[in-house]
């Protein structure tokens, strides 16, 4: 089970951290986050890999970091220069490799989180 925390309302331009706790022994796995906006397809934001190899969506490149702590179990997704149209639920996301390679695409995800907003005005 993924269990998100974090999220919220922030002004354009501002920060958030959000988090997402993992079983153990989904350690090895590759992580990704997701985000969805009202009427619009689940798009991937960036993954990160066992080797902590991450890629990113260029909307998001140079503002978003994801971070791994291995002794808590958690996965992080921090945002900055935050702006609207990065309004949308977040989701943490397990991925299964394709092909040895971590791509960030839904149809490769085999566990999700719950989801958490984030409002940017």
């Amino acid at each position: 089970q993924l269990v998100e925390s974090g999220g919220g309302s922030v002004q354009a331009g501002g920060s958030l951290r959000i988090s997402c706790s993992y079983p153990e022994r989904y350690s090895s796995y590759c992580f990704g986050w997701f985000r969805q906006a009202p009427g619009k397809e689940r798009e991937g934001v960036g993954s990160r890999d066992q080797d902590a190899t991450q890629v990113y969506a260029d909307s998001v490149k140079g503002r978003f970091a994801i971070s791994k702590d291995n002794d808590r179990n958690t996965l992080a997704l921090q945002m900055n220069s935050l702006k609207p149209e990065d309004t949308a639920v977040y989701y943490c996301a397990r991925i299964s490799r394709s092909g040895g390679s971590c791509y960030r695409r839904p149809t490769l995800v085999s566990r999700w989180g719950q989801g958490t907003q984030v409002t940017v005005s």
